[in-house]
């Protein structure tokens, strides 16, 4: 079985692959009554949208998302919404060698062994193209998340980390990198440019925060908000890693500067000094905002020569021709804010079932 749905009440299934007619989502379970267009649904698709830099694949796509089911004079009925996106700027002869010999970190060979078959135009449904798909999803998610804001950036390209204290929200969207911090964005200018004249590629690492997750969303053990989160960013393609808060840095501290200490707040809700749970305790939301950091891999699609065999296991050296991201990272932010929205809409819903009344 291959499993292309994600969620349990609020779910979502993407369909299409790189270079077919068009790819799209199946949003099921998505209340009624919910004001939606394609207007509505369009920026966030415009935002993952190719070609809008020297910095990311030139493949000029418009992405244009049609709704064609589920909707009824601009209102959710509570039946499955279609969406689909056309493919256009398809360029099937650039794999004529993907076809015959497998690239190291991609999909190829894995695909291969499972199947028996894959599709190399593009890579078929490994290629990141699926996720726009996603990000049309995460797009209706939002509708159910009002209360929630959701903010995504590139905090790192390379070992190149952004300053926090130059953090500046209006500079996420002003500069081709989604970053935060106009020093930063100027350095990563030449750092991406480079990989790209190179022919190589370059990682990166994309935080996203939710603020305005009430208290309470979530459950202990199989599950929890966290585990819920990293197992949708995992499902990105070319994401190796995912860190909840701290992550990986809490291993270094002692438990006292790991404890997220709380003092009465004024309504008799507390009021946290730290957040180095991000947000998330035993698996349940704390009202703090949620923090997720992912880490995406360079692109395996390079000009560079790497030694690999074919598909009659005999050696052989691939370059990959086409149109490829020097940093999938970067276009990887509005495809981490989709599914932090996809899930966080999921796990409303659950918790609206168990307890009925909604969070404050």
């Amino acid at each position: 079985m291959s499993w292309n749905t994600f969620g349990r009440l609020f779910r979502f299934t993407t369909w299409g692959e790189s270079h077919g007619p068009a790819l799209g989502a199946v949003v099921d379970g998505c209340p009624p009554g919910l004001e939606i267009s394609e207007e509505m649904i369009q920026p966030f698709l415009d935002a993952r949208r190719p070609g809008q830099s020297k910095f990311t694949t030139q493949r000029n796509e418009a992405d244009l998302v049609k709704i064609l089911s589920g909707v009824f004079e601009g209102r959710t009925t509570g039946t499955p919404i279609s969406l689909m996106i056309e493919n256009t700027d398809q360029r099937s002869k650039d794999y004529s060698e993907v076809a015959k010999s497998y690239r190291p970190g991609h999909a190829d060979y894995a695909y291969d062994a499972k199947y028996g078959f894959r599709d190399y135009r593009g890579g078929g449904r490994s290629s990141a193209r699926e996720t726009a798909a996603r990000v049309a999803a995460g797009g209706v998610a939002r509708l159910v998340i009002p209360e929630v804001r959701i903010v995504g950036y590139v905090s790192q390209i390379g070992d190149d980390r952004i300053d926090m204290a130059n953090f500046d929200e209006a500079q996420i969207r002003a500069n081709p990198f989604f970053c935060p911090d106009a020093e930063a964005a100027k350095r990563w200018e030449a750092i991406v440019d480079q990989a790209r004249l190179d022919g190589s590629s370059i990682g990166a690492v994309v935080e996203c925060v939710a603020y305005g997750v009430p208290a309470g969303w979530g459950a202990p053990l199989y599950a929890k908000l966290d585990s819920e989160l990293a197992a949708a960013m995992m499902s990105i393609n070319a994401v190796k890693g995912v860190e909840i808060g701290d992550g990986f840095a809490a291993a270094t501290l002692r438990g006292e500067q790991n404890a997220d200490a709380m003092r009465p707040g004024p309504d008799g809700r507390p009021l946290f000094e730290a957040n180095h749970a991000g947000g998330i305790a035993g698996g349940i939301s704390t009202g703090q905002p949620v923090v997720v950091r992912v880490a995406f891999k360079p692109t395996s699609s390079i000009l560079i020569p790497v030694p690999t065999i074919n598909n009659e296991g005999e050696a052989a050296e691939i370059r990959t021709k086409g149109r490829h991201d020097p940093c999938v990272g970067i276009r990887g932010v509005p495809v981490v804010e989709a599914m932090m929205a996809l899930v966080l809409a999921d796990q409303k819903l659950i918790d609206r079932g168990q307890v009925s009344a909604p969070r404050a």
